[in-house]
C-alpha cells in the first residue's frame, strides 16, 4: 500500500516537527562530510559512493516519526514514480528558456551542430572530465544538498526558509577551492574575488535548485537542470560584446527575453499538482 494514499497532507501540517538544532545541525554535518570527502578519497567515484551511502542515514534516523509513518524515506527524498516524466522534462524546458541568450549565440556561431554528431556524444561518455561535470557532480551535489538536506529542513521550517538554508551551505561548501588556488600560487586578492563570485553564483543556483525540489518533490528535476547548467557554463558576455552592434543588441534582447520569460513561467511550470506533489510540505507552498 502506497503511504501517499493513506492521508490528507493538510493533517500533517500541524504534526510534523523537528527542532532547528537537529535539522540545521544535521545539514551542517552532512556538508562537512561532503567537503571532507574531497580530501580523504582521491577517486571521484569512491567519494560519491561513500557520501551517497552516509547522507540518507541522517534522513532515516532523524526524521519525525509522524513523517515516516506516512511516507517512505525515498519518497521524501524525491524518488517517486508519480509525475516523474513531467519532472524530467518541464524544469529542463524552463531552464532552456532562461538560457535563451547563450543558446541564441550558440545557434549563431554554429556550436549547436556539434551536438548533432554521434561521435561527440560517444567521445563525451568516454571522457572522465565530461562525466564528472555532467553526471557525477550534479548527481552527488543534488543528492546531498537537496535530496538529503531539504527533507530534514522542511520538517522544521516553512519551504521559503528551507530553500534558503541549503543554498548557503551549498555555496559555503565550494569555498574549499580557496585552499587549492592558494596552493597553486595565485594572488590572495584574486583568489578571494574568484571565490566570492563562485560562492555567489553557486548560492543563487542552489536557491533555484532547492525551489525545483520543493515544488516538484522530485530529485530528477534539480539533477537534470544542474547537468544542463554545467554544460552551458556561465554566460560568455564578452563574446556578445565583441559582436557587431546589430547582432550585439539582438543577442542582448534574447538574454532579456529569456530572463523575463523564465521569471513569468517559473511559478506556473512548477505548479506542485503537475508533479503529483502531495508530500507533507505541499500545503505550505
Amino acid at each position: 500500500m502506497e503511504p501517499e494514499q493513506e492521508h490528507d497532507p493538510a493533517v500533517m501540517e500541524s504534526t510534523v516537527f523537528l527542532s532547528p538544532f537537529v535539522s540545521v545541525g544535521a545539514c551542517f554535518v552532512i556538508s562537512v562530510i561532503y567537503v571532507a570527502s574531497l580530501y580523504v578519497w582521491n577517486s571521484e567515484h569512491d567519494r560519491v559512493f561513500v557520501v551517497m551511502i552516509i547522507a540518507p542515514f541522517f534522513v532515516l534516523t532523524l526524521s519525525s516519526r509522524d513523517v515516516l509513518e506516512h511516507y517512505s524515506m525515498w519518497q521524501i527524498m524525491g524518488f517517486r514514480e508519480e509525475g516523474l516524466l513531467t519532472a524530467t522534462l518541464v524544469p529542463l524546458l524552463l531552464t532552456v528558456v532562461l538560457f535563451l541568450g547563450p543558446l541564441s549565440v550558440q545557434l549563431s556561431n554554429g556550436v549547436w551542430r556539434i551536438y548533432s554528431e554521434p561521435m561527440y556524444w560517444l567521445n563525451a561518455v568516454r571522457n572522465l572530465v565530461w562525466l564528472r561535470n555532467h553526471v557525477v557532480a550534479p548527481l552527488s551535489e543534488e543528492f546531498t544538498f537537496r535530496a538529503c538536506m531539504l527533507p530534514l529542513l522542511l520538517q522544521t521550517f516553512r519551504p521559503s526558509i528551507a530553500m534558503l538554508i541549503t543554498p548557503l551551505l551549498f555555496g559555503l561548501a565550494h569555498l574549499h577551492h580557496i585552499r587549492e588556488r592558494l596552493k597553486k600560487g595565485r594572488p590572495l586578492r584574486e583568489v578571494l574575488i574568484v571565490s566570492f563570485f563562485q560562492f555567489f553564483y553557486t548560492t543563487i543556483f542552489g536557491i533555484y535548485s532547492a525551489y525545483l525540489f520543493v515544488r516538484t518533490a522530485h530529485f530528477v528535476a534539480p539533477f537534470v537542470v544542474h547537468a544542463f547548467c554545467n554544460h552551458m557554463g556561465f554566460p560568455d558576455v564578452q563574446e556578445v560584446l565583441s559582436q557587431p552592434d546589430h547582432r550585439k543588441y539582438l543577442f542582448f534582447a534574447f538574454y532579456v527575453l529569456g530572463l523575463v520569460g523564465w521569471i513569468v513561467l517559473l511559478p506556473t511550470l512548477t505548479t506542485p499538482n503537475w508533479y503529483t506533489n502531495n508530500l507533507f510540505w505541499a500545503t505550505k507552498l
